[in-house]
């Protein structure tokens, strides 16, 4: 199994960004094809400080595919597109990192 992580920084607006992201971000992304299941998660405490610079995590949200061949299609798809289109519209590409992890058991 593979999951793509999106790890998003502190907005200036929270509420102003969870309303878009949660309103019409995530039923874009539940659009996905090849996708297993997604959490997101809001983060409550850093332990470890300075590990990201000056940037205070803020949201982060996991999306699981079977494999990586999953994974690269679902990048791929128009599906995706229309949410990465969405994603720079509510302003979160100036607030994320993203990145892909093989999930071990």
């Amino acid at each position: 199994m593979i999951k793509y992580i999106a790890l998003y920084r502190r907005p200036d607006e929270p509420e102003d960004f969870d309303a878009k992201y949660f309103d019409s971000h995530l039923p874009l992304i539940e659009k996905t094809p090849g996708l297993l299941r997604w959490e997101v998660a809001k983060v409550q405490r850093v332990f470890v400080h300075g590990f990201l610079g000056e940037s205070e995590p803020y949201l982060v949200a996991e999306m699981y595919f079977q494999d990586e061949a999953a994974l690269k299609t679902a990048l791929q798809s128009p599906e995706w597109q229309v949410a990465g289109a969405n994603l720079s519209e509510i302003g979160g590409l100036d607030l994320v990192a993203m990145f892909a992890a093989e999930v071990r058991s």
